[in-house]
């Protein structure tokens, strides 16, 4: 994920320093386990620790195969990757930070999914106003921004995810991950999400029931 601030350099802010050479994050699991996702080492790129996603792919297991991804705030597209990798069907990432999204379709093509992988360089909060039409096939959501966020910008975040999940398919996974300054209670049907915690990060995991 990246900040929403603007689409070369969010909040305003000069970019920071960058020390050593080009990073990655690897991909853990499925086809394309260990491959390296490039990007600069920007500062205001914060991909989920391998630990954390590990974990996470853990527990949703093999209800990601099939799926379509939106991958919010997608910054170095780890999650949407990592959910290709492991079997879900393609990926829509919206990254606002134009470099950030610009080094994410290298990854892509750097892995040959270019036919089912879709890169929008678009605010994801106004990208949700405009209303965006989805497919009827069931999804898995990776909702990851910069924490901040669910405190200076609460009302709409909530709106993004509530909305999202009345649009969604049943079946639909949602990832929600968050610090411990949210207070996920505010979150819709907040008894049915399974909460982890892994310091500093807490995850909330959801499926959509099936409607009867």
């Amino acid at each position: 994920m990246v900040s929403q601030a603007g689409p070369d350099n969010p909040r305003g802010k000069k970019p920071g320093r960058r020390s050593g050479p080009v990073v990655g994050v690897r991909i853990i699991a499925g086809r394309f386990r260990g491959r390296r996702l490039h990007y600069s080492g920007d500062p205001r790129t914060r991909p989920m620790k391998d630990r954390v996603r590990e974990a996470l792919f853990s527990i949703l297991g093999l209800r990601i195969e099939g799926k379509y991804v939106l991958d919010l705030f997608a910054g170095t597209g780890a999650l949407g990757l990592e959910a290709i990798s492991r079997g879900a069907s393609a990926a829509l990432f919206l990254e606002y930070h134009r470099p950030t999204a610009a080094r994410l379709r290298e990854n892509i093509a750097q892995l040959g999914l270019e036919d089912c992988c879709q890169v929008l360089p678009v605010d994801t909060l106004i990208w949700f106003r405009r209303g965006p039409v989805l497919p009827a096939t069931a999804w898995a959501v990776f909702c990851s921004p910069p924490y901040d966020l669910y405190q200076t910008r609460q009302k709409d975040m909530l709106e993004l995810i509530g909305g999202l999940i009345r649009q969604a398919p049943s079946e639909s996974l949602f990832v929600v991950e968050a610090d411990a300054r949210f207070d996920l209670r505010l979150l819709p049907d907040a008894e049915q999400w399974d909460i982890r915690q892994y310091r500093p990060a807490v995850l909330a995991i959801y499926q959509k029931p099936v409607t009867r």
